[in-house]
């Protein structure tokens, strides 16, 4: 995607550029919170579960974007 293309908050949505951010951003905190030993809170059938850091799986990275 060229840079005059992301000016275009329409064409940006129609990508899967949001997606990809929040997916990267949510792979660094679980990282994060694994790393210095803290739970994380997730859903699970309606409830709230606290998983160890132990026990916390890191998602798999993707490919940056391209700039």
């Amino acid at each position: 995607m060229q840079p005059e293309e992301l000016k275009d908050v329409g064409a940006i949505l129609e990508t899967d550029l949001p997606g990809r951010a929040m997916r990267k951003a949510v792979r660094e905190a679980v990282l994060r919170h694994k790393l210095l030993g803290q739970p994380i809170a997730v859903g699970r059938d309606g409830k709230v579960v606290w998983i160890p850091a132990e026990e916390i799986e890191i998602p798999p990275p993707e490919d940056d974007p391209p700039a």
